[in-house]
């Protein structure tokens, strides 16, 4: 597989399974408004997931239209390159809101830096992204705030909630093989520049919300292994697809 499509695919999955992970507050936010705007930011994740499977497509020669549903629901668990970060469950509302500030603030670095990308499709789909990031980043790091300095139990939470996912951070900088020459030719962002604007970025914010970043060793753990938590999302987001694999809906 080309290097540029693995690490589409990398993108994709992790915003798929972030998506659905999201997508289980649905009906459990724990205001209305908050339900309604966390089911549609797990939409919009959703969306980006296709435009990165569909950019992958088209780099492996197949059917941008069709081949997003074969790739989401008739892979195995092993062929997924998402990270364990996003397959972790949902836990309560500080360890979801911690969860997407984090990642918010990546993909803000990010989708900017691939929105530069020489390869003219991934810039274009990148800036598309962008638009809506922007708004996720806002509403999350707004909440972030909100427990971080609210309550001692909200300042608990999120505590308890750093201290969980800080470890699992590290591998949403890992490298794809082949990805050295892509940064070279300016296809993609070198992704420790990216981890150090990101942690410049994070650190204070979260330290001026109250919070310690724990002192704990990066987990170093392999997109190739996955965890029984995907596992389990991908029996559950699969089965009614595998039931019947030439339906038409």
């Amino acid at each position: 597989m080309p290097p540029l499509a693995n690490k589409l695919l990398t993108l994709a999955d992790d915003e798929l399974i972030l998506a659905h992970r999201n997508s289980e507050w649905c009906g459990h936010a724990p205001i209305l408004e908050e339900d309604i705007a966390f089911a549609n930011l797990a939409l919009d994740e959703l969306g980006h997931a296709i435009l990165w499977y569909q950019l992958h497509a088209a780099l492996v020669g197949e059917d941008p239209e069709t081949y997003p549903d074969q790739l989401v629901y008739f892979r195995e668990p092993f062929e997924y390159r998402c990270t364990h970060f996003v397959a972790l469950p949902k836990g309560d509302w500080a360890f979801t809101i911690l969860r997407q500030y984090l990642w918010d603030a990546l993909e803000e670095l990010r989708l900017e830096a691939l929105s530069r990308s020489t390869h003219q499709p991934l810039a274009e789909t990148a800036a598309k992204i962008r638009r809506e990031e922007i708004y996720h980043l806002r509403h999350s790091s707004a909440w972030v705030k909100r427990l971080g300095l609210g309550t001692d139990e909200s300042n608990r939470r999120m505590q308890a909630a750093l201290d969980q996912l800080w470890p699992y951070t590290a591998q949403l900088f890992d490298r794809v093989p082949g990805e050295a020459e892509l940064i070279r030719d300016r296809v993609l962002p070198d992704p420790d520049r990216l981890r150090a604007d990101w942690q410049a970025a994070v650190v204070p914010f979260l330290e001026a919300a109250n919070l310690t970043l724990p002192d704990a060793k990066p987990r170093t753990l392999s997109r190739e292994l996955p965890s029984q938590h995907l596992v389990d999302i991908l029996a559950d987001l699969q089965q009614v697809a595998r039931l019947d694999p030439q339906a038409e809906w």
